[in-house]
């Protein structure tokens, strides 16, 4: 939560300290609960508390984050909105790149079955994400899933990146 952040990330860095400096360390993801609405002066004040020599992504998922001024705070503060992809949010979300490198999670899709990507959808991902990948580092996730879809489709959406 927002208002817990202070000694929660203090906490939390302390668990992650062997990982701090190390290369497998990627962004560090902030979910937000689905019930919080927006409110800037929160994000403006928890986003003044994380460490500037380490990569946050902040995942909105209430939609009354997806804003200008939203996407403006990000920026402000070099964080990365987290680009979910997921029947929740495709409907509001725009595909805002606001650090110099983004976060793409892949919850769903919206064709496949039960989680499964189809591959008309993960074509159109990879071409998006090469597009990204020009003038943006990307990392790329897919959430887990009960039936296991997720390390097949990560492994498609790999080679459709690599054939290019």
């Amino acid at each position: 939560r927002l208002r817990d952040l202070g000694a929660g990330l203090e906490r939390f860095l302390e668990r992650i300290e062997p990982l701090l400096g190390s290369p497998k360390l990627g962004p560090l993801l902030w979910q937000l609960p689905p019930t919080l609405r927006r409110d800037h002066e929160r994000l403006a004040d928890a986003l003044d508390r994380l460490p500037r020599d380490l990569r946050h992504c902040v995942e909105f998922r209430d939609p009354s984050w997806f804003v200008e001024d939203t996407y403006a705070l990000l920026r402000e503060h070099g964080v990365a909105l987290a680009i979910g992809d997921r029947p929740q949010v495709n409907a509001f979300q725009r595909h805002e790149l606001t650090a110099g490198w983004t976060y793409v999670r892949f919850h769903a899709g919206t064709r496949g079955r039960r989680g499964n990507y189809s591959h008309s959808e993960l074509r159109e991902w990879a071409a998006r994400l090469r597009d990204w990948s020009g003038t943006h580092e990307v990392f790329a996730y897919f959430n887990n899933d009960w039936e296991g879809f997720a390390p097949r489709n990560a492994a498609r959406l790999r080679r459709l990146l690599e054939a290019g």
